[in-house]
């Protein structure tokens, strides 16, 4: 039977799309929004950074929270911790104020992330687990797809109103939760304090690609928008970086399956950097190599998400799965903010063109940290 016609995998998809666009809908246009009240464009990233420092925090604390109250409820808290603030930052457009709201959200985001894997590899049996997280991927990737250019788009039109009710949407997810909790199969015990620590050690290395690459398009998602505010070069750029996102983070993991990880984690890094580097090459030379840029840079950077998941998962074996899935999501989550921190005072310095060519050199020189990790996979 198809993994769409079951119960729990449509309860999952359900929460993960209404979870991740309201993520998506605030990730580049708050910076957007938080500059057209006053905010100075080198500080803009704080909102982001905000958001994903909670997150990163919170996340530590999901297990014992799951282990103390349970999946059902702690979700539930999750997604509503994620969409009860949206609708008020249509109060307010200072920095302060955006910040404060998104602090809320990131802890409910961070719930969202961690429990979301986990369910992933719950709803399917053993055997089908690889279909399942592959769905659940692309679950996340269509709302990066959508929601990331809609949301400037929105707020660049000035309709910063309908921006904050959509990201309420979470809240509808939370009536999904029984069915979804329902559906899944027997809660993992916790792991061995030796055996947490040899997962972390094992899944560091493709964390560290992930970390890598996650902090580009934490540069890329929020300081285009602001470089190029005209509301249709950086829309369209986020749509394709999220249109080709989507289709290599689905992919990537098939393909893996038949040719395996050694050569194609390398080579999704190669493709990222080569898509920063026309990124920035488009700061100087016009719009389409700035869309082109996106697009090859949107390529390597979902498939490089499903690669390291995949690299971090081998490597620390079936007992170090859980583990494993939080320092990626942690990776994934310190990158993003960081990139949306730390590149905008480096372009307030040298510029975005210049930014976004060491941004390339940097991915380029993870190259022998990506390769060690998917070789050492493939062994294991």
């Amino acid at each position: 039977m198809s993994l769409w016609r079951s119960r729990g995998m449509l309860a999952l998809i359900g929460v993960t799309v209404l979870g991740f666009a309201s993520y998506c809908l605030t990730l580049a246009s708050l910076p957007v929004y938080a500059v057209a009240g006053g905010a100075v464009e080198s500080t803009a990233g704080v909102v982001t950074a905000v958001f994903l420092v909670v997150t990163i925090a919170v996340q530590l604390m999901v297990p014992a929270l799951t282990a103390r109250f349970g999946v059902g409820p702690v979700l539930v808290a999750g997604l509503v911790a994620m969409g009860l603030p949206s609708p008020f930052y249509v109060l307010g457009d200072g920095l302060g104020w955006i910040s404060g709201l998104s602090a809320v959200r990131g802890a409910g985001f961070a719930v969202l992330t961690v429990l979301g894997a986990t369910l992933a590899a719950q709803v399917a049996p053993p055997e089908r687990r690889g279909e399942s997280i592959g769905l659940y991927g692309l679950a996340i990737a269509v709302p990066n797809l959508i929601a990331v250019p809609a949301g400037v788009a929105l707020v660049l039109d000035g309709h910063v109103g309908w921006l904050s009710w959509l990201a309420a949407s979470p809240i509808l997810g939370a009536f999904l939760v029984p069915m979804l909790v329902r559906s899944t199969a027997e809660q993992p015990r916790a792991a061995a304090t030796g055996t947490r620590r040899a997962a972390v050690l094992a899944a560091l290395a493709p964390s560290l690609v992930l970390f890598v690459v996650t902090l580009a398009g934490g540069g890329l998602v929020t300081f285009l928008p602001i470089e190029r505010p005209d509301g249709v070069l950086a829309t369209v750029a986020l749509l394709l970086f999220g249109l080709t996102g989507a289709v290599t983070r689905w992919r990537a993991g098939m393909l893996a399956d038949r040719l395996g990880s050694r050569l194609l984690l390398p080579l999704a890094l190669v493709v990222a950097a080569l898509g920063m580097a026309l990124t920035a090459l488009g700061l100087w030379a016009g719009p389409a190599w700035v869309l082109a840029g996106a697009a090859v840079f949107g390529a390597g950077y979902g498939a490089t998400q499903n690669l390291t998941l995949l690299a971090a998962f081998a490597r620390a074996g079936e007992g170090g799965t859980t583990t494993a899935s939080a320092l990626w999501n942690i990776s994934f989550d310190a990158g993003t903010a960081i990139g949306a921190l730390a590149l905008g005072f480096l372009a307030a310095g040298i510029g975005l063109d210049w930014t976004y060519v060491v941004v390339a050199a940097l991915l380029a020189a993870a190259l022998p940290l990506a390769s060690a990790a998917a070789r050492v996979a493939v062994r294991s």
